[in-house]
């Protein structure tokens, strides 16, 4: 009922109080999502009256005693209550009557919403309707939800500068350690890299061992590692001495995952590149930013793994041959999730809008991600040009489809718009 109120969905020919005074809608109002009426500065004309104040709505007109509404001098704002169902009379403090309005939803937009919203046997309820819907309704409304994408991950890495006092390249460690975890060990990388600050490895930075050593000691890969290995054996003797030194405390299990995982996407590859690019003299801001291509973005991130983990996906044997320590989807994984927001996150701080341009650039020159959610949509008809199509496709699948805010998305708008008026 507030949906329909506020996108004014409902029929204004059957727009009448209980006693019979004409309703019109001159503005809904503003949706408040706290304590207090619902929508807050309507606007209404009532019979020949024009009336600013608040709107409540309620299923059952006796849900506003049932509230406590009529013990609370701010429902005393209430201009007009709009409700399904007429049972009582309602009054202010002072024994004035509040204009009443029933407004039944039409059937059919029940129906459509329960069919949208309650289908937990179907991934994408509104699959059937999408080819109906005008192209270019849906690409503005993609269009929206990249750029949202874009700005969250913008604040997650903005509030971790403010977190690091302002420190670039140690929130840009954190956002690279949990970018690297691929979704399925993302915290447990990003707690790792929290664990141990950037500038307490830099001072290791002449020592891969011992960088890896405080990584996978921290990580607690050490502890079940095989004995006799003398890899193993020398992190092993490494850490033990940080430890001690540091006086390093272990940390909680971190939960890594590794069932159902390919090898090459083992944790222990990746917190190795961790640390071959922290040995590497770690300026990845720097390097972001002077980038002059999608190439050189890419080259910043595929440096081949040397030493133990060049042939290894675990501890223990090894492999005859070398492998890349990251495929062409991984790297641009990493362009999307590391520096796509820090072009953004530091255009922004700056005041530099070519920054902010280039972000949204590198996004329409990547290739879309290969995914279940580029399929799903795919098999609908919305099919991915680009990243910057598929990062909007992941943020419609996982913050409106998942969790049902059809209400929310624009195109469960339309699809309900159509059915909220009777037939």
């Amino acid at each position: 009922m507030q949906y329909v109120w506020q996108h004014r969905l409902l029929l204004h020919t059957d727009m009448v109080t209980v006693d019979g005074r004409r309703v019109s809608v001159i503005d809904p109002g503003r949706l408040n999502t706290d304590a207090g009426p619902d929508f807050f500065n309507a606007k209404v004309k009532i019979g020949s009256d024009t009336w600013v104040g608040d709107v409540e709505i309620h299923v059952r007109a006796s849900d506003w005693h049932r509230h406590g509404h009529d013990s609370d001098r701010a429902y005393d704002s209430v201009i007009l209550h709009v409700v399904d169902r007429d049972d009582t009379r309602i009054c202010r403090g002072n024994g004035e009557v509040i204009p009443q309005m029933t407004m039944t939803c039409a059937p059919e937009f029940h129906i459509r919403y329960h069919e949208l919203v309650d289908r937990a046997d179907i991934d994408l309820p509104c699959a059937n309707d999408l080819p109906g819907l005008s192209q270019l309704y849906i690409t503005d409304w993609l269009t929206g939800l990249a750029f949202e994408r874009m700005y969250a991950k913008s604040d997650h890495m903005l509030k971790l500068l403010d977190t690091y006092a302002g420190d670039w390249e140690q929130t840009c460690y954190v956002i690279l350690a949990r970018a690297l975890g691929f979704s399925i060990n993302s915290e447990p990388m990003e707690r790792l890299a929290v664990s141990l600050p950037l500038h307490f490895l830099r001072k290791h930075s002449d020592s891969l061992a011992a960088i890896e050593a405080l990584l996978f000691g921290q990580g607690g890969f050490l502890e079940k590692a095989p004995a006799g290995d003398p890899y193993v054996e020398h992190l092993r003797r490494e850490h033990k001495f940080f430890a001690h030194k540091f006086s390093l405390r272990p940390l909680e299990p971190l939960g890594w995952k590794m069932a159902r995982m390919r090898p090459h996407n083992f944790p222990h590859r990746r917190i190795s590149l961790l640390a071959q690019l922290i040995s590497r003299d770690f300026r990845l801001v720097a390097r972001i930013l002077k980038a002059q291509s999608l190439d050189d973005m890419r080259d910043i991130f595929r440096q081949p793994l040397t030493g133990y983990w060049a042939n290894h996906f675990t501890f223990g044997p090894g492999s005859e041959r070398n492998y890349e320590s990251l495929s062409k989807n991984s790297t641009d994984s990493l362009v999307i999730n590391v520096a796509v927001p820090l072009l953004l996150s530091y255009g922004t701080v700056h005041g530099d809008e070519a920054l902010t341009a280039r972000a949204a650039e590198l996004l329409h020159q990547l290739p879309p991600e290969s995914n279940s959610i580029v399929t799903l949509f795919a098999n609908a008809g919305i099919k991915s040009r680009d990243a910057f199509t598929s990062q909007a496709l992941i943020q419609l699948r996982r913050c409106y489809c998942e969790p049902r805010k059809c209400l929310y998305c624009r195109v469960g708008h339309r699809l309900l718009a159509s059915k909220a008026k009777r037939q």
